[in-house]
């Protein structure tokens, strides 16, 4: 067996056994979702540093996503939004390439802790993974926390889970132009759903070897009570015109939306430094 087929049987096993009943865990075994009753935050503020120019593009694609499916979104960069009261009416918080330092407060930061231990469903794209890098439960809530990329470029990307809807669409090797992203300080229980072949990459830097020949650019996992899938793709303003690109988001949305209420006597944040319960 070569090295990557063996890193891949790996990490497949790895999301498995990280997630039990996985499908079910993941709500996919549900046949259907009314779009009709959920509602977006889909949060854009960057700290100081650099801000991607796909930003517009993808408020652009959220609103025409919600158009069409008849769900609710509130676009916003302002931190003021993370409070109890204000977040609780929310199925799920869309970070969209955050970059940097996101929040003015502790007490923000404490609201977005209660939120996912209530229950709350959590997305990032992109440089979400940027953002809050020196907060340690951020990491974990978003899987690792960005360390560097490669040059953009057109690379594979090899799907693990087709089953899963923000791939499902998907076939199993993804040829696309993008920027591959490299993590640190990685969760070890999450559902890994694709990767990227770093054997298709071109790196002036030594590309990291944690992972063998590939390293995990889209995840799933639940964490402090809360539903997380993350995206490292999603570079290119261009691409989120694209069916393929807004189909792997909404079907990332999906797979963290509860048709639950959030229940905040689970919720128990009341400092940033807290650390998450085992559930």
């Amino acid at each position: 067996m070569t090295r990557l087929g063996f890193v891949l049987i790996s990490l497949l096993l790895l999301g498995s056994l990280a997630t039990g009943a996985g499908l079910e865990l993941a709500g996919l075994q549900r046949t259907s979702l009314d779009w009709t009753t959920v509602r977006l935050l889909f949060y854009t503020k960057n700290g100081t540093g650099y801000v991607h120019d796909n930003i517009p593009a993808s408020i652009e694609a959220i609103n025409e996503l919600a158009r069409e499916h008849r769900f609710s979104v509130d676009v916003s960069n302002d931190p003021g939004v993370f409070t109890d009261d204000n977040l609780t009416k929310y199925s799920a918080l869309v970070f969209s390439n955050t970059n940097n330092v996101v929040f003015d407060t502790d007490a923000q930061r404490v609201a977005l802790m209660r939120y996912v231990q209530a229950g709350g469903g959590f997305v990032g794209i992109h440089s979400a993974s940027g953002a809050e890098r020196t907060w340690k439960w951020f990491a974990g809530l978003l899987g690792g926390a960005f360390s560097r990329h490669a040059p953009i470029q057109r690379f594979g990307v090899l799907v693990l889970d087709r089953t899963h809807p923000s791939l499902a669409h998907l076939p199993a090797r993804w040829d696309r132009e993008d920027e591959c992203y490299y993590l640190v300080r990685m969760n070890v229980n999450m559902q890994i759903l694709a990767v990227n072949d770093l054997t298709t990459i071109q790196d002036p830097k030594e590309k990291p070897s944690t992972f063998g020949d590939v390293f995990p650019s889209v995840w799933y996992q639940e964490f402090d009570g809360g539903r997380q899938w993350y995206t490292s793709l999603g570079h290119r303003k261009e691409d989120y015109a694209g069916a393929e690109l807004r189909r792997h988001l909404l079907g990332g949305i999906e797979s963290v939306v509860r048709e639950t209420p959030r229940d905040y006597s689970r919720a128990y944040a009341v400092s940033p430094g807290d650390a998450p319960r085992t559930r």
